[in-house]
């Protein structure tokens, strides 16, 4: 049963923050220099835990707005700012003016690829000239074990005329250059990129396949051309094959987690 947007606000919160978005924060953060001053935008501030963060880090002078991927996840944030007395702003992106940013971050990590085009020109359109913009997400490379494994669910369910699905989910992902072109099309220069491998490791294929951030993030959006009983076949087949094939071990995939910052011309 598919899960409402209030349900997936919380389990974002709860556990997906933790599993899946702190793996590019962490890595943000060795990279991001802050600002002194000035206006600071975090887009898609998911529940606010890295906002809040750099909230405590930023000095005074610093104002942070944050738009939040959603209502329900801005829900969330709104009570976890007031709770902390944290001096952070929401909007929404319609009610901002054009060039009212000195800087831009974005969490681009569940956004559609072929919307990171569209999004960069709105956040250009936001910041001021010489502002900067870093935006992290994953790139070309990622999940490859897991689609290795789709290939061959489909292929032992008679899916294989599906298969031309797979390689759409393959080929869409950005590479990092890609991702640099992108970023320079929208009206940035002195672009520049960082990237590092973060590993997710399972117990088993059914730890895997139950894990919140695939159940209920990922195989939604990747099986979207299936009816839901046929993305529940698929999705126990391929944890059955992964644990007769993993001789005892544990399962890996990886994501190429990037981060591309350039500066408005």
């Amino acid at each position: 049963m598919s899960k409402s947007q209030k349900e997936l606000a919380f389990l974002r919160d709860l556990t997906v923050t933790k599993d899946w978005t702190d793996r590019f924060t962490n890595f943000t953060d060795k990279h991001l220099k802050l600002p002194k001053e000035g206006n600071f935008l975090y887009f898609n501030a998911g529940t606010l835990s890295h906002a809040l963060e750099l909230r405590e880090k930023f000095e005074d002078e610093v104002n942070l707005v944050c738009i939040c991927d959603n209502a329900e996840l801005k829900l969330i944030s709104e009570a976890k700012s007031n709770l902390m007395k944290a001096r952070i702003k929401f909007a929404d992106l319609k009610e901002l003016e054009s060039e009212s940013f000195d800087e831009v971050l974005a969490d681009l990590s569940f956004v559609r690829p072929n919307e990171i085009g569209e999004i960069l020109d709105e956040l250009v359109f936001l910041t001021k000239k010489g502002g900067k913009i870093t935006f992290f997400l994953p790139t070309a490379g990622s999940f490859g074990e897991i689609f290795s494994y789709l290939w061959e669910t489909f292929l032992d369910i008679d899916l294989v005329e599906k298969g031309a699905e797979i390689e759409k989910l393959i080929s869409e992902i950005v590479s990092i250059s890609d991702s640099e072109k992108i970023a320079k099309d929208a009206g940035l220069k002195t672009v520049i990129s960082e990237t590092n491998n973060e590993i997710f490791e399972y117990e088993t294929g059914k730890d895997f396949i139950s894990s919140t951030l695939l159940s209920d993030f990922l195989f939604p959006v990747w099986l979207h051309f299936l009816s839901k009983k046929k993305q529940n076949k698929a999705i126990q087949k391929m944890a059955q094959l992964i644990d007769n094939e993993s001789d005892q071990l544990t399962f890996r995939f990886s994501v190429k987690a990037t981060l591309v910052e350039g500066v408005k011309k």
